[in-house]
């Protein structure tokens, strides 16, 4: 697998989890889960934006 599909995959599965962590810590009122969770979605996000970019450089230097 190329290490793009993996960071993006990765990001998803990141992102999933911290808005999960940060929901409940929505729900119960635990300000330091919902801020964990929050942070883990953001680095979600720039895993995937990195992957997506990865992706982008091999399709420009023709790697497919």
């Amino acid at each position: 697998m190329r290490k793009s599909a993996e960071d993006r995959m990765e990001g998803t599965a990141r992102q999933i989890k911290g808005k999960v962590k940060q929901e409940t810590g929505r729900v119960t009122r635990n300000r330091s889960l919902q801020v964990k969770g929050a942070v883990e979605k953001n680095i979600g996000k720039a895993q995937r934006a990195l992957g997506r970019a990865e992706k982008v450089d091999e399709k420009s230097r023709g790697r497919r």
